[in-house]
């Protein structure tokens, strides 16, 4: 199985991680533009290659310069946490009463 996960740059199933990379940030499936780039490619492939470059530059500097903050470990199953102090907002036992009432 391949690494899905880490560096999009140094990922060895991507180019350069740029569809995967505009995917994630914009919230698409980074196939539809893979598909554009493809079909593109065959009439006009300076200026695909040279679009593919540019965004990937974008994504190159957008990655380096707005990295993803890091996310908070996961509370454990049937416990809520105040987003903001990752602290438990309920006992779990608090929780279960709850909901049996």
């Amino acid at each position: 199985m391949q690494d899905t996960k880490g560096n999009l740059f140094t990922r060895s199933d991507t180019m350069f991680g740029v569809c995967e990379g505009l995917g994630e940030d914009f919230g698409f499936n980074p196939i539809f533009l893979r598909l554009i780039f493809a079909v593109l490619l065959v009439p006009f492939p300076l200026q695909v290659i040279g679009a593919y470059l540019a965004l990937g530059l974008l994504v190159a500097f957008s990655r380096l310069v707005f990295r993803a903050p890091r996310r908070a470990a996961a509370a454990p199953a049937g416990q809520v946490t105040l987003a903001a102090e990752g602290k438990p907002a309920v006992e779990t036992h608090e929780v279960e009463l709850a909901a049996a009432a």
